[in-house]
């Protein structure tokens, strides 16, 4: 899976997408991650990317061009990709507070459908419509929210994207068992030592998950998931 994220902060991303878990799928060639800075894609001499909107109003707006010459540009796919392997499509992802909420099946929709997925990180006020139109010219593209709130750019659900479909990719968290919603898992868990003392309280692992009773202890783990 390719991911080429379009944002003028490429460092900013790429801290989080060189660590831990997806770091790891970076380094053993599962996920390929690209970034276009839309900066790069101006035709102004100050290097602007934003402009007053029209019909006034606060802040900022991202200039089309720019974002779409970073997206065509992302889309030069080589013709073969990964040993050979041929790509299948590509999509485009827009972000927006009042779109469809992203979930675990649409990345698993990513990965069954798609071999590279464009982040569009929009900044200030937004990004200028006419930017997405062009785009439906080159590749589809999907709308997404990731959470409920209002985030100052589109980069911290990009990341959020890559982050739940890199880890539901074959071998990257080593095996399938290990995707929570893929099995009875709680949102409490327990390790060792058995029994912590804290202000000479004693905090005590719950007996049900000692007992070996691995049916016991599903419906233990069943009725912490639904609270």
């Amino acid at each position: 899976m390719k991911f080429n994220l379009i944002t003028l902060f490429p460092e900013a991303c790429d801290a989080y997408l060189s660590a831990s878990i997806v770091g790891r799928a970076r380094k053993e060639k599962k996920i390929f991650i690209q970034y276009q800075n839309p900066r790069n894609f101006v035709e102004n001499k100050w290097g602007k990317v934003d402009e007053r909107p029209y019909g006034g109003g606060p802040g900022m707006v991202m200039s089309a061009m720019p974002i779409a010459r970073a997206v065509q540009r992302a889309l030069r796919i080589p013709t073969s990709f990964r040993g050979g392997t041929k790509l299948k499509k590509s999509v485009i992802i827009w972000f927006s507070p009042s779109a469809k909420q992203f979930t675990n099946k649409d990345a698993d929709s990513l990965i069954k459908k798609y071999d590279q997925v464009v982040l569009v990180c929009g900044r200030y006020e937004g990004i200028d419509e006419r930017a997405r139109k062009i785009l439906k010219t080159l590749a589809p593209i999907k709308e997404f929210a990731v959470g409920q709130a209002v985030y100052t750019g589109g980069e911290v659900p990009a990341l959020a994207i890559v982050d739940a479909v890199t880890r539901r990719l074959p071998g990257v968290l080593g095996k399938d068992a290990s995707i929570e919603e893929r099995r009875i898992a709680s949102s409490a868990v327990y390790t060792r030592p058995e029994t912590i003392t804290y202000k000479k309280k004693n905090y005590k692992v719950p007996t049900v998950l000692r007992t070996g009773h691995h049916a016991k202890i599903d419906s233990w783990r069943q009725t912490k998931r639904t609270k």
